[in-house]
């Protein structure tokens, strides 16, 4: 009975670890798990901080146990036991490597270590929990920051920082000059066979992290572009959009009306609220939209009737929360601490919510979310499947759809961007490709043969 005292007291004992993330750095996990290691360390020590608890194992079981509701957890218990079992190795304080640590399923094999969808959907880390654990980050973050990159645009430079690092290590993150960016930009497109974009999008986040971070002056430099490939959008006809959304219902089928009708993005569909909407004008409004930009798009006068329907179905829904006592629903961090009440409010509340409540792993706080994105590209999958498509459908396709159609229908290609909420017209001109009648509407010699 002692020893199983000494193993329960272990759990409760509080682990410092405060340079975790040089360690998994350092390690041998594949760059895929050590992502995914680090999005679940920071919401669980964002969850602690919430808690005013330290962390311990004890607290990480509770923390789990609160997840196994939303979905799949085996992501965050492959990374807390390597947190907990490197924190025993490290600095061995009052407990045992070799104790038992966390009561979960077993974790899947490390390549398909990815978080879940329910996972992918959880709010960023508030600002200033989430300010880097190496000097070179904390740099990085500071001027990502002071230039008012979207997080999803930190993130991703923060991403092709480390890799960089990774690259020119063992040498210090200081040292690199122009020489080591153009191996690695030459590196990533003749061994990693990086698109043009992804090669692009590389170089913005290297210029950015060596010059503005660390202050070192590249000058020009050269390196092997990326093969330049032209890819067209897969756009459905009327015909199979009718047949698509015949094979679906419900929320489900309101959702992707709107993605097509209007020329959504998912996520900008998905999070869209109750204010979003105003059929008397018969317009929409997508806020903080790719590139953080808001615009103004055209709602179909079909869906007024529907969307009226699940507005009184998310009111219903809404009143039940308020007399729960339920937390607000999520608002962008900014937005949040100037208006705290605006999440209880009818106008800000989600227009497809989910059915089941959660708890929201930064706050630590049960609210409503958004219905998630796994949901409707499986729908749309399945329902493309049952319509008997040949072509490969996902929710992105209504969006091309939607700019062909009305290319085809004789909309002016400057409105059309607009709409979409393209900065370039080259992004937009790429649908007048694909129109019904490309080139000024040349017939094919085959059509003018005699049968």
């Amino acid at each position: 009975m002692s020893e199983e005292n000494e193993i329960r007291d272990s759990w409760k004992v509080p682990v410092h670890f405060g340079d975790w993330r040089e360690h998994l750095y350092r390690s041998g996990l594949n760059g895929r798990v050590k992502g995914s290691h680090e999005r679940e360390i920071f919401r669980f020590l964002a969850h602690c901080r919430t808690q005013r608890s330290p962390a311990s194992i004890m607290l990480a079981r509770i923390y789990i146990e609160a997840f196994k509701m939303q979905g799949d957890t085996s992501a965050t218990c492959v990374a807390l036991r390597w947190f907990f079992k490197e924190a025993a190795c490290c600095r061995n304080k009052g407990f045992r490597a070799d104790h038992p640590t966390i009561t979960a399923p077993a974790p899947p094999p490390a390549a398909d270590c990815r978080p879940s969808a329910s996972q992918s959907s959880r709010p960023p880390l508030p600002g200033h929990l989430d300010r880097g654990a190496t000097e070179w980050e904390k740099k990085l973050i500071r001027v990502c920051r002071e230039k008012g990159h979207l997080w999803r645009t930190e993130q991703t430079y923060r991403g092709w920082a480390k890799r960089l690092v990774d690259f020119v290590a063992p040498m210090a993150p200081e040292t690199i000059d122009r020489e080591d960016v153009s191996r690695f930009l030459s590196e990533i497109a003749v061994s990693g066979r990086a698109s043009q974009s992804s090669q692009r999008q590389a170089l913005n986040a290297i210029v950015l992290f060596v010059r503005d971070a660390l202050g070192r002056d590249l000058g020009e430099f050269g390196f092997q572009r990326a093969a330049r490939k032209k890819r067209m959008p897969v756009v459905l006809t009327p015909d199979e959009c009718n047949r698509l959304f015949s094979e679906m219902d419900g929320s489900v089928r309101l959702l992707v009306e709107i993605m097509y009708g209007s020329g959504l993005r998912l996520m900008e569909a998905l999070r869209l609220r109750v204010k979003d909407i105003d059929p008397d004008r018969g317009q929409l409004t997508v806020h903080a939209g790719k590139g953080d930009k808001d615009r103004v798009t055209v709602l179909s006068e079909r869906l007024v009737a529907p969307l009226q329907w699940q507005m009184r179905a998310v009111r219903k829904l809404y009143e039940k929360d308020r007399l729960e006592g339920l937390a607000g629903v999520w608002l962008p961090e900014g937005l949040e601490r100037k208006y705290p009440t605006a999440g209880t409010q009818w106008p800000w509340q989600w227009l497809f919510p989910s059915r089941e409540t959660s708890i929201d792993p930064v706050s630590g706080l049960r609210r409503r979310h958004h219905v998630i994105d796994r949901r409707i590209q499986v729908a749309v999958s399945n329902a493309a499947r049952e319509a008997g498509l040949n072509k490969r459908v996902t929710p992105h396709v209504l969006r091309h759809s939607f700019a062909t159609h009305l290319l085809e229908n004789g909309s002016d290609i400057r409105t059309v961007q607009e709409l979409l909420g393209h900065s370039k017209l080259e992004t937009t001109m790429i649908y007048t490709h694909v129109t019904k009648r490309p080139g000024m509407g040349v017939r094919s010699p085959l059509d003018r043969l005699g049968s």
